[in-house]
């Protein structure tokens, strides 16, 4: 049937409703007899009340840690110590960032932003990761390059005090990665995946983030350990400088990682390839659909996800089937993958050139995903 005729049968368009609103457009979130859940409910409020716990759980310990890096630095005039505390402060402070995140990302639809307020925590894993560069990883530089400079001596008691301090912050940092991989660990066992391929695919820049921060911190730790102790070792304060640079090499590269990250999500990051392929495969499936010329989705937060789609409709369909398929199919839509609150069907021709379109469109779909399975293989 040609897409006038099917608008026209099943009354308003189904793409030009108010987002949010409507049977056929995307619903607000938790409204509705079939859409998903509102965002902070059972699972997902499960989860963001699992990530808190982790959050507050890193913040606590980075604070305590800072103050203690940098009175052991202070008496052991240590460039390695102090590199350590900055790098604390600059994780207390995105820790703090990250809270906010959960906290404005709950905030429901409004007229200003019918998809919600998700993308908040995009922007704060972005401000995290400025942050790390900032105050981690470019301290951390310029004490390195200070430490080469300098020909002060240190004290051997002021050194132990420093590696005493160094040890328990390594504990600490310890605990707080062990929270943080817990939480993964119960993610990767609800979705029946692996550990490590949890933390790949995980799309919660808030937990993504402070499980970088832990990692890193321990790997800095065991860096300025190492420098102190060979310091001590040869009385070469060269060691406790190039500790240092890498401590700001490894800040730098973790900023820019999760800089990354957090940029493709605020941009608009579609759902992971395997869900798009599975979402096809559904669509392509239904007896009404003869066509999907377009299968656009977006990420609006970590449990949100809008698809936006183009089908072509058998011909023969009255307006009751019409209407009936239509909603039948985000019913199913929204049972099968939760967290597409927001959906979008519009009724289309598909030319001749569409369908070329959307084959070529679905081949490089399915390239990717078995590009990603290759590479989770290894």
């Amino acid at each position: 049937m040609s897409a006038d005729q099917a608008r026209n049968a099943a009354g308003p368009p189904y793409d030009e409703q108010e987002p949010g609103n409507g049977e056929s457009g995307g619903q607000e979130p938790g409204n509705g007899e079939s859409g998903g859940q509102e965002p902070g409910e059972q699972g997902a409020g499960g989860q963001d009340g699992e990530t808190r716990k982790t959050v507050w759980v890193a913040l606590g310990a980075n604070l305590g840690i800072a103050v203690a890096k940098a009175v052991g630095g202070a008496i052991a005039g240590s460039p390695a110590l102090l590199s350590e505390a900055a790098h604390s402060v600059a994780d207390s402070l995105n820790e703090v960032f990250l809270l906010a995140s959960l906290r404005r990302s709950e905030r429901p639809a409004d007229p200003l932003h019918p998809f919600g307020y998700g993308k908040e925590r995009f922007f704060w894993s972005l401000l995290a990761a400025v942050g790390i560069f900032v105050t981690g990883g470019c301290f951390s530089f310029l004490q390195g390059i200070e430490a080469f400079r300098s020909e002060e001596s240190e004290s051997l008691g002021g050194y132990v005090i420093g590696l005493v301090v160094l040890v328990v912050a390594l504990l600490a940092e310890g605990t707080s990665l062990l929270r943080a991989l817990s939480q993964v660990r119960a993610q990767a066992k609800v979705h029946h995946r692996s550990t490590l391929h949890e933390i790949k695919v995980n799309d919660d820049p808030t937990l993504r983030t402070v499980l970088a921060e832990d990692s890193t911190a321990c790997l800095g730790v065991l860096l300025a350990i190492l420098g102190m102790a060979l310091h001590m070792a040869t009385g070469n304060g060269a060691y406790e400088a190039w500790a240092s640079l890498l401590i700001g090499a490894l800040l730098v590269y973790v900023a820019y990682v999760l800089g990354k990250s957090a940029r493709a999500q605020l941009i608009g990051e579609a759902a992971a390839p395997e869900m798009q392929q599975e979402i096809r495969d559904f669509l392509d499936g239904r007896p009404e659909i003869d066509a999907v010329t377009a299968a656009m989705t977006m990420r609006l937060g970590p449990d949100s996800v809008m698809l936006a789609a183009r089908v072509d409709l058998v011909a023969g369909l009255d307006s009751e089937e019409v209407e009936e398929a239509l909603v039948r199919t985000k019913q199913e839509l929204r049972e099968r993958w939760p967290e597409l609150d927001q959906l979008f069907l519009d009724v289309t021709d598909a030319s001749v050139a569409d369908r070329v379109r959307a084959r070529r469109a679905r081949k490089d779909l399915d390239d990717v995903v078995e590009e990603r399975r290759q590479a989770d293989a290894v």
